[in-house]
Protein backbone atom coordinates (compact mmCIF):
# COMPACT_ATOMS: atom_id res chain seq x y z
CA UNK A 1 0.00 0.00 0.00
CA UNK A 2 1.15 3.16 -1.11
CA UNK A 3 0.79 6.21 1.65
CA UNK A 4 1.03 10.25 1.60
CA UNK A 5 2.87 12.45 4.41
CA UNK A 6 1.49 15.71 4.81
CA UNK A 7 3.20 18.34 6.42
CA UNK A 8 1.25 20.89 7.89
CA UNK A 9 2.55 23.82 9.18
CA UNK A 10 1.03 26.17 10.95
CA UNK A 11 1.10 29.22 13.14
CA UNK A 12 1.15 27.80 16.52
CA UNK A 13 2.32 24.21 15.88
CA UNK A 14 3.51 21.37 12.99
CA UNK A 15 2.46 18.30 12.66
CA UNK A 16 3.11 15.70 9.96
CA UNK A 17 -0.21 13.57 9.55
CA UNK A 18 0.01 10.50 7.03
CA UNK A 19 -2.94 9.38 4.71
CA UNK A 20 -3.24 6.02 2.92
CA UNK A 21 -4.12 6.23 -0.74
CA UNK A 22 -8.14 6.17 0.44
CA UNK A 23 -7.39 9.55 2.33
CA UNK A 24 -7.68 7.65 5.52
CA UNK A 25 -5.80 9.07 8.46
CA UNK A 26 -2.88 6.87 9.12
CA UNK A 27 -0.83 8.12 11.98
CA UNK A 28 0.10 12.08 13.37
CA UNK A 29 1.42 13.93 15.51
CA UNK A 30 1.48 17.56 16.83
CA UNK A 31 4.28 20.34 18.37
CA UNK A 32 3.89 23.29 18.93
CA UNK A 33 6.38 26.32 19.28
CA UNK A 34 7.15 29.50 20.28
CA UNK A 35 5.53 32.59 20.10
CA UNK A 36 7.84 35.82 19.90
CA UNK A 37 5.74 39.34 20.03
CA UNK A 38 9.02 41.72 20.95
CA UNK A 39 7.12 44.76 20.64
CA UNK A 40 3.49 45.47 20.20
CA UNK A 41 1.79 44.46 16.72
CA UNK A 42 4.96 42.39 15.97
CA UNK A 43 4.70 38.47 15.86
CA UNK A 44 7.86 36.52 15.47
CA UNK A 45 8.97 32.88 14.83
CA UNK A 46 12.30 31.27 14.52
CA UNK A 47 12.54 29.42 11.52
CA UNK A 48 15.13 27.06 13.04
CA UNK A 49 12.78 25.68 15.96
CA UNK A 50 9.90 25.66 13.15
CA UNK A 51 12.18 23.31 10.50
CA UNK A 52 13.02 21.04 13.66
CA UNK A 53 9.51 20.84 15.18
CA UNK A 54 8.40 19.77 11.63
CA UNK A 55 11.60 17.14 11.56
CA UNK A 56 10.12 15.75 14.81
CA UNK A 57 7.07 15.19 14.02
CA UNK A 58 7.65 13.41 10.81
CA UNK A 59 9.98 11.16 12.82
CA UNK A 60 6.98 10.26 15.70
CA UNK A 61 4.74 9.91 12.74
CA UNK A 62 6.86 7.06 10.81
CA UNK A 63 7.83 5.27 14.74
CA UNK A 64 4.42 5.28 15.70
CA UNK A 65 3.07 3.99 12.43
CA UNK A 66 5.93 1.48 11.50
CA UNK A 67 5.77 2.83 8.02
CA UNK A 68 9.26 2.83 6.38
CA UNK A 69 10.28 5.87 4.18
CA UNK A 70 10.06 3.47 1.36
CA UNK A 71 5.97 2.87 1.59
CA UNK A 72 5.21 6.56 1.44
CA UNK A 73 4.90 7.09 -2.07
CA UNK A 74 5.48 11.47 -2.17
CA UNK A 75 4.91 14.17 0.54
CA UNK A 76 3.65 17.50 0.40
CA UNK A 77 3.74 20.87 2.12
CA UNK A 78 0.70 22.99 3.25
CA UNK A 79 1.47 25.62 5.68
CA UNK A 80 0.97 29.17 7.51
CA UNK A 81 0.91 31.75 4.52
CA UNK A 82 2.49 35.04 4.03
CA UNK A 83 4.52 34.58 6.71
CA UNK A 84 8.54 35.52 5.98
CA UNK A 85 11.68 33.97 6.33
CA UNK A 86 15.42 35.18 4.66
CA UNK A 87 18.12 32.97 4.55
CA UNK A 88 21.57 32.93 3.66
CA UNK A 89 22.30 30.51 0.77
CA UNK A 90 25.92 29.69 1.80
CA UNK A 91 25.30 28.66 5.38
CA UNK A 92 21.55 27.77 5.10
CA UNK A 93 20.52 29.81 8.25
CA UNK A 94 18.14 32.55 8.76
CA UNK A 95 19.38 36.55 8.81
CA UNK A 96 16.22 37.23 11.40
CA UNK A 97 13.26 35.56 12.94
CA UNK A 98 10.34 34.82 10.70
CA UNK A 99 7.94 37.59 10.58
CA UNK A 100 5.01 36.08 10.86
CA UNK A 101 1.60 36.95 9.18
CA UNK A 102 0.22 38.37 11.54
CA UNK A 103 2.56 40.89 12.01
CA UNK A 104 1.63 44.73 11.95
CA UNK A 105 4.88 46.36 12.12
CA UNK A 106 5.12 47.71 8.11
CA UNK A 107 0.74 48.99 8.81
CA UNK A 108 2.18 53.03 8.79
CA UNK A 109 4.19 52.33 5.61
CA UNK A 110 1.46 50.55 3.73
CA UNK A 111 -0.83 53.43 4.41
CA UNK A 112 1.95 55.64 3.30
CA UNK A 113 1.69 53.64 -0.19
CA UNK A 114 -2.34 53.98 0.02
CA UNK A 115 -2.14 57.26 0.14
CA UNK A 116 0.41 57.46 -2.62
CA UNK A 117 -2.16 55.67 -4.53
CA UNK A 118 -0.34 52.61 -5.05
CA UNK A 119 -3.40 50.01 -3.86
CA UNK A 120 -5.49 50.01 -7.01
CA UNK A 121 -2.38 48.95 -9.02
CA UNK A 122 -1.49 46.24 -6.49
CA UNK A 123 -5.50 44.85 -6.24
CA UNK A 124 -5.17 44.53 -10.36
CA UNK A 125 -1.97 42.88 -10.51
CA UNK A 126 -2.22 40.59 -7.45
CA UNK A 127 -6.00 40.61 -6.19
CA UNK A 128 -4.90 41.51 -2.93
CA UNK A 129 -5.11 44.27 -0.70
CA UNK A 130 -2.63 46.45 0.09
CA UNK A 131 -1.80 45.59 3.62
CA UNK A 132 0.88 44.63 6.12
CA UNK A 133 -0.60 41.04 6.35
CA UNK A 134 1.19 40.22 2.91
CA UNK A 135 5.09 39.33 2.48
CA UNK A 136 6.06 42.21 0.39
CA UNK A 137 6.53 45.02 2.82
CA UNK A 138 7.75 41.85 5.42
CA UNK A 139 10.62 41.76 3.25
CA UNK A 140 10.94 45.21 2.37
CA UNK A 141 11.62 45.78 6.02
CA UNK A 142 14.39 43.39 6.42
CA UNK A 143 16.56 44.46 3.81
CA UNK A 144 16.51 48.09 5.55
CA UNK A 145 16.36 46.98 8.98
CA UNK A 146 18.37 43.59 9.40
CA UNK A 147 22.62 44.74 9.10
CA UNK A 148 24.10 43.77 5.83
CA UNK A 149 20.94 42.24 4.48
CA UNK A 150 20.49 44.84 1.54
CA UNK A 151 23.89 44.15 0.24
CA UNK A 152 23.71 40.32 0.87
CA UNK A 153 20.35 40.15 -1.10
CA UNK A 154 22.06 42.50 -3.92
CA UNK A 155 24.52 39.84 -4.34
CA UNK A 156 22.04 37.14 -4.66
CA UNK A 157 23.30 35.62 -1.26
CA UNK A 158 19.91 35.51 0.04
CA UNK A 159 16.73 33.68 -0.42
CA UNK A 160 12.98 34.55 0.31
CA UNK A 161 10.49 31.71 0.93
CA UNK A 162 7.09 32.03 2.80
CA UNK A 163 7.57 28.40 5.03
CA UNK A 164 6.44 26.22 2.58
CA UNK A 165 9.83 27.51 0.37
CA UNK A 166 12.13 26.69 3.65
CA UNK A 167 10.61 23.28 4.64
CA UNK A 168 11.31 22.11 0.47
CA UNK A 169 14.77 23.72 0.95
CA UNK A 170 15.62 22.27 4.27
CA UNK A 171 13.83 18.76 2.84
CA UNK A 172 15.95 18.61 0.00
CA UNK A 173 19.18 19.15 1.48
CA UNK A 174 19.15 22.73 0.67
CA UNK A 175 19.35 22.41 -2.80
CA UNK A 176 15.30 23.74 -3.75
CA UNK A 177 14.34 26.66 -3.49
CA UNK A 178 10.97 26.67 -4.60
CA UNK A 179 7.08 27.65 -3.69
CA UNK A 180 3.92 26.92 -5.64
CA UNK A 181 1.68 29.47 -7.45
CA UNK A 182 -1.00 29.62 -4.28
CA UNK A 183 2.05 31.29 -1.73
CA UNK A 184 3.78 33.27 -4.30
CA UNK A 185 -0.11 34.88 -5.46
CA UNK A 186 0.05 35.90 -1.10
CA UNK A 187 3.33 37.30 -1.40
CA UNK A 188 2.17 41.12 -2.37
CA UNK A 189 4.55 40.47 -5.59
CA UNK A 190 3.08 37.88 -7.97
CA UNK A 191 1.01 38.74 -10.74
CA UNK A 192 -2.12 35.96 -10.84
CA UNK A 193 -3.11 37.17 -14.23
CA UNK A 194 0.60 36.60 -15.90
CA UNK A 195 1.57 33.78 -13.82
CA UNK A 196 4.95 35.85 -12.95
CA UNK A 197 6.93 37.90 -10.37
CA UNK A 198 6.06 41.63 -11.54
CA UNK A 199 9.14 43.77 -12.56
CA UNK A 200 6.66 47.13 -11.15
CA UNK A 201 6.17 45.68 -7.53
CA UNK A 202 9.19 44.79 -7.07
CA UNK A 203 10.43 47.59 -8.05
CA UNK A 204 8.06 49.46 -5.23
CA UNK A 205 9.08 47.38 -2.48
CA UNK A 206 12.90 47.58 -3.93
CA UNK A 207 13.33 43.80 -3.65
CA UNK A 208 15.80 42.00 -6.14
CA UNK A 209 14.49 38.79 -8.36
CA UNK A 210 17.26 36.80 -7.30
CA UNK A 211 16.13 36.67 -3.89
CA UNK A 212 12.70 34.90 -4.63
CA UNK A 213 12.26 31.30 -5.39
CA UNK A 214 11.04 29.25 -8.33
CA UNK A 215 6.98 29.23 -8.86
CA UNK A 216 5.48 26.13 -10.04
CA UNK A 217 2.12 24.47 -10.04
CA UNK A 218 0.69 22.94 -6.69
CA UNK A 219 1.17 19.37 -8.13
CA UNK A 220 5.04 19.05 -9.51
CA UNK A 221 7.89 17.54 -9.04
CA UNK A 222 9.36 20.10 -6.20
CA UNK A 223 12.70 18.17 -5.51
CA UNK A 224 13.38 14.81 -3.51
CA UNK A 225 14.38 14.18 0.14
CA UNK A 226 16.96 11.78 0.93
CA UNK A 227 16.52 12.40 4.83
CA UNK A 228 14.70 9.20 6.06
CA UNK A 229 16.53 6.23 4.33
CA UNK A 230 14.57 6.65 1.26
CA UNK A 231 14.13 8.83 -1.87
CA UNK A 232 10.77 10.52 -1.13
CA UNK A 233 9.56 12.83 -4.00
CA UNK A 234 8.55 16.43 -2.61
CA UNK A 235 5.13 16.61 -5.11
CA UNK A 236 2.71 18.59 -3.45
CA UNK A 237 2.79 21.95 -2.29
CA UNK A 238 0.28 24.96 -0.90
CA UNK A 239 -0.90 27.29 1.48
CA UNK A 240 -3.09 25.80 4.11
CA UNK A 241 -6.25 27.86 2.81
CA UNK A 242 -5.93 26.65 -0.84
CA UNK A 243 -4.73 23.02 0.27
CA UNK A 244 -8.46 22.96 2.40
CA UNK A 245 -9.88 24.35 -0.27
CA UNK A 246 -9.00 21.64 -2.52
CA UNK A 247 -9.01 19.04 0.23
CA UNK A 248 -12.56 19.83 0.76
CA UNK A 249 -12.61 18.96 -2.99
CA UNK A 250 -14.33 22.30 -3.51
CA UNK A 251 -13.63 22.06 -7.45
CA UNK A 252 -16.76 23.94 -8.54
CA UNK A 253 -17.54 27.49 -8.98
CA UNK A 254 -19.86 28.69 -6.16
CA UNK A 255 -18.12 25.98 -3.31
CA UNK A 256 -17.14 27.18 -0.41
CA UNK A 257 -14.96 25.95 2.82
CA UNK A 258 -14.70 27.61 5.94
CA UNK A 259 -11.01 26.87 7.95
CA UNK A 260 -11.39 27.53 11.63
CA UNK A 261 -7.62 27.53 12.51
CA UNK A 262 -5.24 30.21 14.27
CA UNK A 263 -7.28 32.53 12.29
CA UNK A 264 -10.42 31.45 10.35
CA UNK A 265 -10.33 31.75 6.57
CA UNK A 266 -12.90 31.31 4.12
CA UNK A 267 -12.59 30.38 0.14
CA UNK A 268 -14.93 30.43 -2.63
CA UNK A 269 -14.09 28.74 -5.66
CA UNK A 270 -14.55 31.07 -8.97
CA UNK A 271 -12.84 28.21 -11.64
CA UNK A 272 -11.32 29.92 -14.47
CA UNK A 273 -12.42 33.31 -13.77
CA UNK A 274 -10.48 36.12 -11.32
CA UNK A 275 -13.53 37.92 -9.92
CA UNK A 276 -13.08 41.15 -8.19
CA UNK A 277 -14.45 42.06 -4.74
CA UNK A 278 -17.25 45.10 -4.27
CA UNK A 279 -17.20 44.02 -0.94
CA UNK A 280 -13.35 44.09 1.12
CA UNK A 281 -12.39 40.47 -0.01
CA UNK A 282 -9.28 39.48 -2.21
CA UNK A 283 -9.09 37.38 -5.23
CA UNK A 284 -6.32 34.75 -4.59
CA UNK A 285 -4.68 31.92 -6.64
CA UNK A 286 -6.45 28.56 -5.46
CA UNK A 287 -4.48 24.84 -6.08
CA UNK A 288 -3.32 24.54 -9.40
CA UNK A 289 -2.45 20.76 -10.69
CA UNK A 290 -1.54 22.10 -14.43
CA UNK A 291 -0.32 25.24 -16.01
CA UNK A 292 -4.29 26.62 -16.53
CA UNK A 293 -4.92 29.15 -13.24
CA UNK A 294 -7.49 28.45 -11.16
CA UNK A 295 -9.03 31.47 -8.74
CA UNK A 296 -11.01 31.92 -5.33
CA UNK A 297 -12.36 34.56 -3.50
CA UNK A 298 -11.00 34.90 -0.06
CA UNK A 299 -12.08 36.90 3.45
CA UNK A 300 -9.36 36.37 6.12
CA UNK A 301 -9.96 36.71 10.05
CA UNK A 302 -6.67 37.29 11.47
CA UNK A 303 -8.13 35.87 15.36
CA UNK A 304 -10.11 33.19 15.27
CA UNK A 305 -9.14 29.95 17.36
CA UNK A 306 -5.90 32.43 18.69
CA UNK A 307 -8.87 33.79 21.08
CA UNK A 308 -9.67 30.55 22.85
CA UNK A 309 -5.41 30.72 23.35
CA UNK A 310 -5.63 34.14 24.43
CA UNK A 311 -8.28 33.14 26.93
CA UNK A 312 -5.95 30.24 28.10
CA UNK A 313 -2.62 31.45 28.26
CA UNK A 314 -3.01 35.61 28.71
CA UNK A 315 -5.94 35.57 30.80
CA UNK A 316 -5.88 31.83 32.19
CA UNK A 317 -9.44 31.20 32.26
CA UNK A 318 -8.92 27.35 32.26
CA UNK A 319 -6.06 25.08 31.13
CA UNK A 320 -7.19 24.07 27.84
CA UNK A 321 -8.91 24.73 25.02
CA UNK A 322 -10.87 21.84 25.43
CA UNK A 323 -12.29 23.12 29.05
CA UNK A 324 -12.29 26.95 27.34
CA UNK A 325 -15.28 25.27 25.06
CA UNK A 326 -16.45 23.64 27.93
CA UNK A 327 -16.93 27.14 29.88
CA UNK A 328 -18.95 28.51 26.94
CA UNK A 329 -21.12 25.89 26.60
CA UNK A 330 -22.38 26.02 30.47
CA UNK A 331 -24.10 28.97 29.60
CA UNK A 332 -27.17 29.78 26.86
CA UNK A 333 -25.59 32.73 25.16
CA UNK A 334 -23.63 35.60 26.30
CA UNK A 335 -25.59 37.72 28.31
CA UNK A 336 -25.35 40.84 26.18
CA UNK A 337 -21.42 39.97 26.03
CA UNK A 338 -19.93 41.09 22.97
CA UNK A 339 -15.96 40.30 22.31
CA UNK A 340 -14.03 41.98 19.12
CA UNK A 341 -10.68 39.94 19.27
CA UNK A 342 -8.70 42.13 17.17
CA UNK A 343 -5.60 41.20 18.49
CA UNK A 344 -3.69 42.10 15.20
CA UNK A 345 -6.29 44.75 13.51
CA UNK A 346 -8.97 43.69 11.70
CA UNK A 347 -8.97 41.47 8.22
CA UNK A 348 -12.16 41.26 5.67
CA UNK A 349 -13.96 43.03 5.22
CA UNK A 350 -12.65 45.82 7.49
CA UNK A 351 -9.06 45.71 6.33
CA UNK A 352 -7.97 47.99 9.35
CA UNK A 353 -4.21 47.59 10.53
CA UNK A 354 -4.85 49.55 13.44
CA UNK A 355 -7.94 48.08 15.22
CA UNK A 356 -7.60 46.84 18.44
CA UNK A 357 -9.64 43.95 20.61
CA UNK A 358 -12.11 45.07 23.31
CA UNK A 359 -15.40 43.24 25.19
CA UNK A 360 -18.59 45.48 24.57
CA UNK A 361 -21.52 45.15 27.02
CA UNK A 362 -19.91 43.84 30.14
CA UNK A 363 -21.79 44.10 34.05
CA UNK A 364 -22.01 43.16 37.19
CA UNK A 365 -23.46 39.77 36.45
CA UNK A 366 -21.32 39.00 33.55
CA UNK A 367 -18.90 36.06 34.41
CA UNK A 368 -15.82 34.12 32.73
CA UNK A 369 -18.68 31.67 31.27
CA UNK A 370 -19.84 34.25 29.36
CA UNK A 371 -16.35 36.31 28.10
CA UNK A 372 -15.57 32.30 27.06
CA UNK A 373 -19.03 31.53 24.90
CA UNK A 374 -18.80 35.67 23.64
CA UNK A 375 -15.48 35.00 22.23
CA UNK A 376 -16.59 31.37 20.54
CA UNK A 377 -19.21 33.90 19.04
CA UNK A 378 -16.67 36.12 18.21
CA UNK A 379 -15.46 33.44 15.72
CA UNK A 380 -19.01 32.73 14.02
CA UNK A 381 -19.66 36.51 13.63
CA UNK A 382 -16.29 37.15 11.77
CA UNK A 383 -16.81 34.28 9.30
CA UNK A 384 -20.54 35.06 9.03
CA UNK A 385 -19.19 38.44 7.75
CA UNK A 386 -16.97 37.30 5.27
CA UNK A 387 -19.72 34.82 3.82
CA UNK A 388 -22.39 37.25 3.69
CA UNK A 389 -19.67 39.24 1.66
CA UNK A 390 -19.06 36.81 -0.58
CA UNK A 391 -22.85 35.86 -1.29
CA UNK A 392 -22.69 39.49 -2.70
CA UNK A 393 -19.72 38.90 -5.09
CA UNK A 394 -20.43 36.06 -6.30
CA UNK A 395 -22.80 35.35 -9.57
CA UNK A 396 -23.40 31.41 -8.36
CA UNK A 397 -25.49 31.18 -5.10
CA UNK A 398 -23.98 29.59 -1.76
CA UNK A 399 -26.20 26.80 -1.23
CA UNK A 400 -23.74 25.13 1.81
CA UNK A 401 -20.63 25.81 3.75
CA UNK A 402 -18.28 23.30 4.11
CA UNK A 403 -15.51 23.23 7.41
CA UNK A 404 -12.29 22.26 8.83
CA UNK A 405 -9.76 22.82 11.03
CA UNK A 406 -9.65 22.46 15.11
CA UNK A 407 -12.36 24.69 15.97
CA UNK A 408 -14.44 22.71 13.50
CA UNK A 409 -15.16 19.75 16.02
CA UNK A 410 -17.04 22.12 18.24
CA UNK A 411 -20.98 21.64 17.78
CA UNK A 412 -21.79 24.81 18.95
CA UNK A 413 -19.71 26.50 17.20
CA UNK A 414 -20.96 25.22 13.83
CA UNK A 415 -24.51 25.48 14.97
CA UNK A 416 -24.07 29.00 15.44
CA UNK A 417 -22.60 29.41 12.32
CA UNK A 418 -25.45 27.97 10.61
CA UNK A 419 -27.72 30.20 12.47
CA UNK A 420 -26.26 33.54 11.79
CA UNK A 421 -25.48 32.05 7.71
CA UNK A 422 -29.01 30.59 7.35
CA UNK A 423 -27.39 28.05 5.24
CA UNK A 424 -26.02 24.19 5.80
CA UNK A 425 -23.17 23.82 7.62
CA UNK A 426 -21.29 20.89 7.21
CA UNK A 427 -18.21 19.17 8.88
CA UNK A 428 -16.48 16.22 6.59
CA UNK A 429 -15.81 12.93 7.93
CA UNK A 430 -12.17 13.81 7.73
CA UNK A 431 -11.47 17.50 9.35
CA UNK A 432 -7.48 17.37 8.40
CA UNK A 433 -8.74 18.62 5.28
CA UNK A 434 -5.73 20.88 5.24
CA UNK A 435 -3.34 17.71 5.03
CA UNK A 436 -5.54 16.14 2.96
CA UNK A 437 -5.63 18.58 0.38
CA UNK A 438 -1.89 18.26 -0.36
CA UNK A 439 -1.69 14.65 -0.05
CA UNK A 440 -4.15 14.90 -2.37
CA UNK A 441 -1.97 16.96 -5.02
CA UNK A 442 1.30 14.98 -4.45
CA UNK A 443 -0.87 11.93 -5.00
CA UNK A 444 -2.21 13.43 -8.58
CA UNK A 445 1.48 14.08 -9.25
CA UNK A 446 2.67 10.55 -8.61
CA UNK A 447 0.19 9.37 -9.96
CA UNK A 448 -1.59 8.11 -6.95
CA UNK A 449 -4.79 9.45 -8.23
CA UNK A 450 -5.88 9.95 -11.85
CA UNK A 451 -8.05 13.23 -11.48
CA UNK A 452 -9.68 15.63 -8.81
CA UNK A 453 -12.33 13.66 -9.33
CA UNK A 454 -10.91 10.53 -8.08
CA UNK A 455 -10.28 12.71 -4.79
CA UNK A 456 -13.60 14.22 -4.62
CA UNK A 457 -15.66 10.95 -4.57
CA UNK A 458 -13.07 10.31 -1.22
CA UNK A 459 -14.72 13.17 0.22
CA UNK A 460 -18.00 12.33 2.80
CA UNK A 461 -19.81 13.88 5.31
CA UNK A 462 -19.73 13.47 9.19
CA UNK A 463 -22.69 15.85 10.14
CA UNK A 464 -24.51 18.69 9.12
CA UNK A 465 -25.82 21.93 10.89
CA UNK A 466 -28.88 23.42 9.79
CA UNK A 467 -30.19 27.09 10.81
CA UNK A 468 -32.40 27.01 13.79
CA UNK A 469 -33.42 30.61 13.90
CA UNK A 470 -35.63 33.02 11.80
CA UNK A 471 -33.85 35.02 9.51
CA UNK A 472 -34.93 38.05 11.69
CA UNK A 473 -33.00 36.39 14.66
CA UNK A 474 -29.76 36.14 12.42
CA UNK A 475 -29.88 39.68 11.63
CA UNK A 476 -30.42 40.97 14.76
CA UNK A 477 -27.82 39.15 16.72
CA UNK A 478 -25.29 40.27 13.15
CA UNK A 479 -26.25 43.83 13.56
CA UNK A 480 -25.77 43.80 17.64
CA UNK A 481 -22.33 42.52 16.52
CA UNK A 482 -21.12 45.28 13.66
CA UNK A 483 -22.19 47.66 15.79
CA UNK A 484 -19.74 46.69 18.48
CA UNK A 485 -17.47 46.39 15.14
CA UNK A 486 -17.94 50.16 14.28
CA UNK A 487 -17.26 51.34 18.33
CA UNK A 488 -14.47 49.95 18.23
CA UNK A 489 -13.16 51.42 14.74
Amino acid sequence: MAYLLALDQGTSSSRSILFDHLGNLVASAQQEFTQYFPLTGWVEHDAMEIWQSQLATIHQVLKQSHIKAQDIAAIGITNQRETTVVWHRKTGLPICRAIVWQDRRTAAWCEELKQQGYGKTIQEKTGLLLDPYFSASKIAWILRHVPEARTLADRGELAFGTVDSWLAYQLSGQTRHVTDVTNASRTMLWNIHTQQWDTELLDLFDIPRQLLPEVHPSSHDFGVSHLFGSAIPIAGIAGDQQSALFGQACFHSGMAKNTYGTGCFSLLQTGAFCSQSQHGLISTTACQTNQHPQYALEGSVFIGGAVVQWLRDQLQLAPSAQRIAALASSVSDSDGVIFVPAFAGLGAPYWDANARGAIFGLHRGSTAAHIARAAIEAIAFQTAELLLAMQKDSPVPIVELRVDGGAASNDALLQFQADLLGIPVIRPKIIETTALGVAYLAGLQTGIYNSAEECAALWKEQARFLPQISQMQATSRLQAWKNAVNRLL
